[in-house]
C-alpha cells in the first residue's frame, strides 16, 4: 500500500512508522493551556514560546503508530492523494496550491517539538513554496501561518562570461532541482532556532496546508530539539587529534549553491582583492547588500587532503552603514559544530581583513574534518537583535495607537491657538510616554553591548537618542501633543517613522567576502596590498579610463540589427546576453543593443539618418509622433500581427495607432489600483471601497481623524495628465474626441459628469490638493487609502518593511452602472517597442520584436532580473501571459490582471495635447477660482476645437476649415475585433 511517512524522532533516536494513504477521519485534541487556541493565534511566536517553556517538560524517546493521511483539495473536498516517486526513493504526495494534508500522532506527554519535511519544488517560477501548519485545527502562533520552503540556486555556468567591453557578467541563476529537507522556521528568519510546536499528551493532528506554489511532499518529521554543545565540550573530544599544516584557499565569488538567487558576485575595483584588472570589471567578491537579509545562506564545497583539525578564516569587508556588528551562522556539512558558531559576530571594519573564527580570548576555533570533500555554509543571521526588533515593533504600534487616540479626541483640524488639558481625556499619557522612553533606553544599552570592536556610537544608537529627545520633549509638555503629532506619529521625522527606519536598518546584515581559508597553523596571505601596489593600480585605472570603448553607430555591422534601449546598463546587458544565447543562436540574426540615455536622441538621429532599426523602452507617445510624420514602421502590415497581439491588453494599443495602423507594441504596462492599509482600516472598522460612492461615504470618518484619501490628481503639478483625468470621463461613459476626431467631446453630458466628480472631490469632499509623495504618506498612515501605480507597488514591496503584511491592493474604484456592474476604466501607459521606417531590415526586426515580447522571453527576462539583481527589480511586462508567470504574490497578480480588463489608454490625435491642457485648466479654474464647471468647459471646448483644426490642416486632414480626408480615431472595439478574429 502506498505511503506518506510521518517520521517521529525523539532526542535524535528512532524512526517511527509510515502512514498509509487511505482517507480517514481525524479528531482534534484541544491544547491544554491557560489560554484558548483562538487567543493564542494572534500572538507572535516569541510570546507563545515564553509561556510554553514555563509549563512543558522535556520529551523522551518513544514509538507510536501513525494514523492514515487525510488529503483535501483546494475546495476543501476529501480526495485520494496523487502519489509520485520523482527520484525520491519512496512515493511522495503531489502537494498543490491550497491542498491540505492531515497527519495524526500520539505523544506520551506535553513537550515542544520541531516539525520538518522533505519537499521538491515544481514549476519554474521564482517564488519559494509556502505552507502553514496547524496543530489540532489551530495555528498555534502567528508565524505558523507562513512557513517558507526555501529553494537552493546556483550559477548556470561555473565561469563568468564577458561582454563586448571585456567586463565579466553576472551569471544566470537556475534553481537546484533536488529533494530538500527543512525544518519549519520563522518566515522572517529572526528566531535563533527552528520553530518549536507544542504537542499535548495523547493524539495530535498536524495539518499542513500549501498556501503558495506547487511541490511534492515526502516524509514529515517530528523531533525533539537538540542542545548544541559548547566549544569547550567539542574540543575536549578532539584532544587526540592533530592541527594540520595545510592551507586550502577558496574564491568566495564561486559558491556551490545559495538559498537565495539574489546573492550575487560583485565587481570590486580594488588591488586588495583577487582577481583584479585595471582595465576591466571582474566579479571578484560576493555578497555585500545582496547578502544582507536574515536567512540568506551561501554554501561552498572544499576538500582537505588529511583528516585533522582545521581553522576557518574569511577575507571580508564589513562596512555596515550603522557601524554595528553583523552576524553569520556557520555550518559544516549541514550541521553547526558548536554553540559559538551560531550568530558569530563580524565586527565593523572599513578595510579588508582576515577574520579567523575564534573565541573571546582570540584563540582560533579548530574544527575536525575527515579527509575528502565537505560543505561550508554561512547564513546571514539577525536573530541576536530579534528581541530589539520585537520591542521596537510593539513600540511603533503603541505610538501609532496613541497618535490615533489623540486624533479621535481633537478631530482632523488642529487649532494652533486652542489650549488642551490632554490629561483630562488621556490621564495615563505621561506614563505611556515614559514607558516608550524606558524601552528605548533599554534598546540603546543592548545595541551598545553589540558594537564589538567598534567603540564609537553607531548611527542606530544616534537615531535612538534622537527619538528619546522627541518623546521627552512631548512628555515635558503633554498639552502640546495635539499640535505636535508630526513629532509623535506623523511625517518623515516623527518618532514612529524613525523607529520604522531603525527597524529596517537593524535587520540588514551585509558582508562582502573575497576569500575563504581552511587552514591549520599557517600564516595567511596579507588581506591588503602594500602602498606601492595601491598607487600603481590607481595610475593604471586612471589611464585605462581614457581607452574605454563607447558606442559608435559606424561600428555596427550592416547585417546586425541595431537596437537602442531607453534603460540603464544592467537591463541592456541582460537583454544582450539573452538575445545572443537564444534569438541569434536560433535565427542567425546578430543583434547589438545599446543604451539610449534620452529618447529625444531618437528623433534627432532619425533626422540625421543615423536611426537604429528598433527602439525599446520609449514612451507610448513617441511612436505616434514619429508615425504621423512617416518615420515609424507599420507593424500591422506583417501577416501574423493580429495573431501575435492576443497576449496584450487591447486598450494598450490605442495611443500607438494612426488610421487603424499600429506603429508599436506595448512593452511594459502600468497599472492603477487601490492601495489600502489593512491594519488601519481594521482599527477604524472601514471596508475596502469598491465604488466612488463608497469612497465618499468613508471620507468623513477618515477626515475626522486627520486622514484622507489619495487620487493621483493630488500628486501632480498644475498640469493634470490624461492618465489622471481620463478615468473619470471614461467611467461615466464619456469620450475625449468627437466621432470624426475633428473636435472634442468633453462637453458631452457623460464627460461632464466625470469632470464634475473630478472637481467635487476637492471642492466638496476636501481631498488634499497637493500630496508631494503618496508612498511616504501611505507609510506614515496619513493617507491610509489611495489610487496609485506600479512605482508605488515596487517601493512598498522593497522599501517599506515596517508595514510589510499591513497593506494590500484592490480594484480601482468605479462608477456603478444601471445593470449593477461597476465601470472601472483606467489608463495604463508605460513603455513601447517600435521599428523605424528607414530600417532596411524590417522583417528581421519584426522577428526580434516577436521574440522579445513573447511569453517565454518576457517571463525569463522578468525572472532573471530579480534573480540576478534582487526583488526590487520588478518587470511589469505588457504580455499578459508572461505577467501571470511573474514571481509576484498570486493574489496581487490576479487583482492587477482583473483591473487590466478595464485598461483603456487615451488615443493620440493631432491637437490631443490641447485637450489634456484644457482639462487641467478646467480643473484649476473650478477648484482654485470657484468658476462654474459648465462655463469653464465651454470656454475650453472653443480653444481645443480651434487647435485641433489647425493641427488637422498641418497633417493634411483639413483644408480651409473643411475635412478633406477622414481621421480615424482609434477605438477599443477595433483592436478587440482584431484579437477575436480567427
Amino acid at each position: 500500500m502506498t505511503a506518506l511517512a510521518l517520521i517521529v524522532t525523539m532526542n535524535g533516536m528512532g524512526i517511527v512508522s509510515a502512514a498509509q494513504a487511505q482517507p480517514a477521519d481525524s479528531s482534534s485534541v484541544t491544547i491544554e493551556s491557560a489560554e484558548s487556541a483562538e487567543s493564542v493565534v494572534e500572538k507572535r511566536y516569541h510570546q507563545v514560546l515564553e509561556e510554553w517553556e514555563k509549563t512543558v517538560r522535556d520529551s523522551t524517546s518513544f514509538e507510536s503508530a501513525v494514523s492514515p493521511v487525510q488529503f483535501k483539495d483546494a475546495d476543501d473536498n476529501r480526495v485520494e492523494p496523487a502519489f509520485v516517486n520523482y527520484g525520491y526513493g519512496e512515493e511522495a504526495v503531489a502537494f498543490g496550491n491550497r491542498n491540505e494534508i492531515h497527519l495524526d500522532i500520539e505523544v506520551p506527554e506535553d513537550a515542544l517539538y520541531h516539525i520538518g519535511f522533505d519537499f521538491y519544488k515544481l514549476g519554474n517560477d521564482l517564488m519559494n513554496p509556502e505552507l502553514s501548519i496547524k496543530i489540532n485545527g489551530q495555528h498555534p502562533f502567528y508565524e505558523s501561518r507562513r512557513i517558507i520552503a526555501t529553494v537552493d540556486w546556483k550559477n548556470k555556468s561555473e565561469s563568468f562570461e564577458r561582454n563586448q567591453y571585456g567586463n565579466e557578467l553576472i551569471p544566470e541563476q537556475v534553481p537546484v532541482q533536488q529533494w530538500k529537507r527543512i525544518n519549519a522556521q520563522d518566515p522572517n528568519f529572526l528566531q535563533p532556532d527552528d520553530l518549536k510546536f507544542r504537542l499535548a499528551k495523547g493524539k495530535n493532528t498536524i495539518t499542513l496546508t500549501n498556501t503558495r506554489g506547487e511541490m511534492l511532499l515526502g516524509k514529515v518529521y517530528v523531533e525533539s530539539p537538540k542542545q548544541l554543545e559548547t566549544y569547550e565540550q567539542y574540543a575536549r573530544n578532539l584532544q587526540g587529534e592533530t592541527v594540520q599544516s595545510e592551507l586550502v584557499e577558496l574564491e568566495a565569488e564561486h559558491p556551490f549553491i545559495k538559498n537565495s538567487s539574489f546573492i550575487r558576485p560583485i565587481a570590486t575595483q580594488s588591488i586588495d582583492v583577487y582577481p583584479y584588472s585595471s582595465h576591466n570589471l571582474l566579479l571578484n567578491t560576493i555578497g555585500g547588500e545582496s547578502w544582507a537579509s536574515s536567512g540568506q545562506s551561501i554554501t561552498w564545497k572544499f576538500s582537505v587532503p588529511q583528516s585533522g583539525k582545521y581553522a576557518l578564516s574569511f577575507k571580508v569587508l564589513q562596512k555596515n552603514d550603522s557601524g554595528a556588528s553583523i552576524y553569520r551562522t556557520i555550518s559544516i556539512d549541514g550541521q553547526i559544530p558548536f554553540q559559538e558558531l551560531k550568530s558569530y559576530p563580524f565586527d565593523y571594519s572599513g578595510e579588508w581583513r582576515n577574520e579567523t573564527l575564534r573565541d573571546a580570548k582570540g584563540n582560533p576555533f579548530y574544527i575536525y574534518l575527515e579527509a575528502g570533500e565537505h560543505e561550508l555554509t554561512l547564513e546571514a543571521d539577525a536573530s541576536p537583535i530579534a528581541p530589539v526588533l520585537d520591542d521596537l515593533s510593539t513600540l511603533m504600534s503603541d505610538i501609532g495607537d496613541l497618535g490615533l487616540s489623540v486624533k479621535k479626541l481633537t478631530g482632523s483640524q488642529t487649532d494652533m491657538n486652542r489650549e488642551w488639558e490632554i490629561k483630562e481625556y488621556l490621564p495615563d499619557i505621561e506614563d505611556q510616554l515614559e514607558g516608550f522612553i524606558s524601552t528605548l533606553h533599554k534598546t540603546e544599552e543592548v545595541l551598545k553591548s553589540m558594537r564589538g570592536s567598534n567603540k564609537k556610537q553607531t548611527s542606530d544608537e544616534a537615531k535612538i537618542v534622537l527619538i528619546i529627545k522627541k518623546l521627552e520633549a512631548l512628555k515635558a509638555k503633554p498639552n502640546e501633543i495635539p499640535k505636535r503629532l508630526t513629532d509623535l506619529s506623523e511625517g518623515s521625522s516623527s518618532a514612529a517613522q524613525l523607529i520604522g527606519d531603525l527597524q529596517a536598518s537593524l535587520q540588514r546584515q551585509p558582508l562582502l567576502m573575497d576569500k575563504i581559508y581552511v587552514h591549520g597553523d599557517v600564516k595567511l596571505p596579507e588581506p591588503q596590498a602594500n602602498f606601492g601596489k595601491k598607487v600603481s593600480s590607481k595610475f593604471k585605472e586612471f589611464f585605462a579610463s581614457f581607452n574605454q570603448e563607447t558606442y559608435d553607430p559606424a561600428k555596427v555591422d550592416e547585417h546586425t540589427l541595431d537596437v537602442w534601449v531607453n534603460r540603464s546598463q544592467q537591463y541592456v546587458e541582460l537583454l544582450q546576453n539573452m538575445a545572443d544565447s537564444t534569438f541569434t543562436k536560433e535565427t542567425g540574426i546578430p543583434v547589438k543593443f545599446s543604451v539610449m540615455p534620452n529618447e529625444q536622441k531618437l528623433i534627432l538621429a532619425n533626422a540625421g539618418n543615423q536611426q537604429p532599426d528598433i527602439a525599446l523602452g520609449v514612451s507610448v507617445g513617441t511612436p505616434y509622433e514619429l508615425a504621423i510624420r512617416g518615420s515609424a514602421a507599420d507593424l500591422s502590415k506583417f501577416p501574423d500581427f493580429k495573431d501575435y497581439i492576443r497576449s496584450f491588453s487591447p486598450g494598450a494599443f490605442l495611443p500607438m495607432m494612426v488610421d487603424d495602423k499600429v506603429y508599436a507594441l506595448p512593452e511594459t504596462q502600468d497599472f492603477y489600483v487601490l492601495f489600502y492599509r489593512k491594519d488601519m482600516l481594521d482599527k477604524l472598522q472601514l471596508p475596502v471601497p469598491d465604488t466612488w460612492d463608497e469612497v465618499l461615504m468613508e471620507l468623513p470618518e477618515l477626515q475626522r481623524l486627520g486622514m484622507n484619501f489619495f487620487v493621483p490628481l493630488s500628486g501632480g503639478a498644475g498640469n493634470k495628465a490624461f492618465m489622471f483625468t481620463a478615468p473619470f470621463i471614461y467611467q461615466y461613459g464619456g469620450e475625449l474626441y468627437a466621432e470624426d476626431g475633428m473636435s472634442t467631446a468633453i462637453d458631452s453630458e457623460e464627460s461632464l459628469k466625470g469632470i464634475k466628480l473630478m472637481t467635487e472631490l476637492y471642492t466638496l469632499y476636501s481631498m488634499p490638493l497637493q500630496v508631494p509623495n503618496f508612498y511616504n504618506s501611505f507609510r506614515y498612515g496619513t493617507l491610509p487609502m489611495g489610487i496609485s501605480n506600479f512605482e508605488t507597488y515596487v517601493k512598498l514591496t522593497s522599501a517599506a518593511p515596517e508595514i510589510a503584511g499591513s497593506w494590500d491592493i484592490a480594484l480601482y474604484p468605479g462608477v456603478k452602472q444601471e445593470d449593477g456592474s461597476v465601470s472601472r476604466w483606467a489608463t495604463g501607459s508605460a513603455q513601447s517597442a517600435m521599428i523605424l521606417e528607414k530600417s532596411d531590415k524590417q522583417e528581421e526586426a519584426w522577428q526580434l520584436l516577436k521574440w522579445w515580447m513573447s511569453t517565454k522571453t518576457q517571463s525569463d527576462y522578468a525572472t532573471n532580473l530579480q534573480t540576478v539583481f534582487g526583488p526590487e527589480y520588478m518587470w511589469n511586462t505588457a504580455n499578459l501571459e508572461a505577467f501571470g508567470n511573474l514571481p509576484w504574490p498570486e493574489e496581487h497578480k490576479q487583482t492587477i490582471l482583473e483591473q487590466w480588463e478595464w485598461l483603456k489608454e487615451v488615443p493620440k490625435t493631432p491637437g490631443a495635447y490641447m485637450i489634456e491642457r484644457e482639462i487641467s485648466n478646467v480643473w484649476n479654474k473650478v477648484v482654485f477660482d470657484g468658476s462654474n464647471l459648465r462655463a469653464s468647459v465651454d470656454d475650453s471646448t472653443i480653444i481645443i476645437d480651434r487647435e485641433i483644426r489647425r493641427k488637422m490642416e498641418e497633417f493634411g486632414y483639413m483644408k480651409d476649415g473643411q475635412a478633406v480626408k477622414p481621421y480615424i480615431v482609434p477605438k477599443l472595439e477595433t483592436v478587440e475585433d482584431w484579437v477575436s478574429e480567427k
